[in-house]
């Protein structure tokens, strides 16, 4: 088998390296890490080269400095998300921001899951979803205009009970879900407006929901990798052979 050798910068490969043990809880919150000139001796690189890895760290939130004491791994939990249809504002500290809400043309991967031609519209709904005041997840949901025209999930404003109660009043409850999961690198737009660290990947979620086999609703939901960890849930069916 074919095998690639690493050929990143070497601060990257360090960074990577030192993320992966803070992660599997190898080097624990509140550790302070090995002084520059271990990880110097460990690593067989330059200072600058550590001080690129620590930089690096720092910037994703993952080690601070203590003047005078050394550098720590930080105190900080990965964002948890128990994958659901909706994260009810002020569970957990999450709040929603509406950014836009139009009709769009919609990308064609969306269209297709919504089962409409190219150039049929559907409703754009665009938030931002911020974490005790901090930027965490920028989402476009799209609705068919079947469904959509003329109610609230049209209106220029917060929903009370969200889109699934939106919904479950047109008589189109969400009943499954299904995510399909990808990382790459963010967008301009993205970097900006999630205020994302330098050479940080984005978990991309594209998610269609349906009601009664029918898609109700198809959202792309795009999270800064350096925060969060997506926690699927399901039950396994005993063999009834």
């Amino acid at each position: 088998m074919a095998r690639r050798s690493d050929d990143r910068p070497r601060h990257e490969q360090i960074a990577a390296d030192i993320r992966a043990r803070i992660m599997s809880g190898e080097l624990p919150s509140g550790s302070q890490l090995p002084s520059t000139a271990q990880l110097i001796d460990q690593y067989s690189v330059a200072n600058a080269t550590v001080q690129r890895a620590l930089t690096s760290l720092k910037a994703e939130g993952y080690l601070h400095s203590r003047v005078g004491k050394g550098v720590y791994v930080r105190d900080r939990q990965p964002l948890v998300i128990a994958v659901d249809a909706y994260v009810p504002p002020a569970r957990g500290g999450y709040t929603y921001h509406l950014l836009d809400v139009a009709e769009v043309r919609p990308p064609t991967d969306v269209a297709l899951a919504l089962g409409i031609a190219d150039d049929e519209p559907a409703i754009l709904r665009h938030r931002l979803l911020s974490h005790d005041g901090e930027p965490v997840e920028v989402s476009w949901s799209y609705y068919p205009v079947a469904i959509g025209r003329g109610t609230a999930i049209s209106s220029r404003k917060k929903l009370v009970g969200g889109i699934p109660r939106a919904l479950a009043d047109l008589g189109h409850t969400q009943r499954d879900l299904v995510d399909r999961l990808s990382v790459r690198m963010p967008t301009t737009q993205e970097v900006e407006i999630l205020a994302l660290p330098p050479q940080v990947p984005v978990i991309r979620q594209f998610r269609v929901i349906r009601s009664h086999g029918d898609p109700v609703e198809v959202s792309v939901l795009i999270k800064g990798g350096h925060l969060h960890e997506l926690e699927y849930h399901q039950e396994i069916q005993p063999d009834s052979a």
